[in-house]
């Protein structure tokens, strides 16, 4: 019992020293107390019509669950803006049966522009598109509860990336 009050003192006096959060790999400095997720436009060719909204929902909930930071509205000590700007399908595994090759898995991929504004070291700002994707098969049509499956497996992907952009230093 002593060594693990032992453990806990001295990882919250390293902590004190190092003046920063650190979770899952991040570094979030003391001075960082709030940020702003702004809403995500959809500007990508073909429109999922609440695509914009899951997405900007889950990156304020990734954020949220993953560091002491709390949301405000309007500015925060860091912000997050962007644009929705590729919602694609395209065939990615061909078959060769026959005289002609068909697909055989298809592909679904988002791409997002993210501008981040560190107010508190403006080194840590950035301005990036991400892109992620899931395969499907050919005999899934991508519609109803599947295309809202696979958009959310593909928005958890980027909403890692975006997070660990913003908040790991490596």
């Amino acid at each position: 019992m002593k060594k693990i009050v032992y453990l806990i003192a001295f990882t919250l006096f390293a902590h004190s020293l190092s003046g920063c959060y650190s979770f899952t790999g991040t570094s979030i400095p003391l001075s960082v107390k709030t940020y702003s997720v702004q809403f995500f436009e959809n500007r990508a060719p073909l429109v999922d019509p609440t695509l914009s909204q899951k997405f900007t929902e889950s990156l304020k909930d990734r954020i949220s669950r993953q560091s002491p930071l709390a949301l405000t509205k309007g500015f925060g000590d860091v912000n997050f803006e962007g644009t929705i700007t590729g919602y694609r399908v395209e065939p990615v595994a061909f078959s060769s049966t026959g005289e002609t090759g068909s697909a055989e898995q298809n592909r679904l991929t988002i791409t997002v522009q993210v501008k981040c504004t560190n107010t508190k070291d403006e080194k840590q700002s950035f301005e990036q598109s991400f892109s992620q994707f899931e395969n499907f098969s050919k005999t899934q049509n991508l519609s109803g509860v599947f295309q809202i499956e696979l958009n959310q497996l593909i928005i958890d992907k980027l909403t890692t990336d975006i997070y660990n952009r913003a908040f790991s230093n490596w």
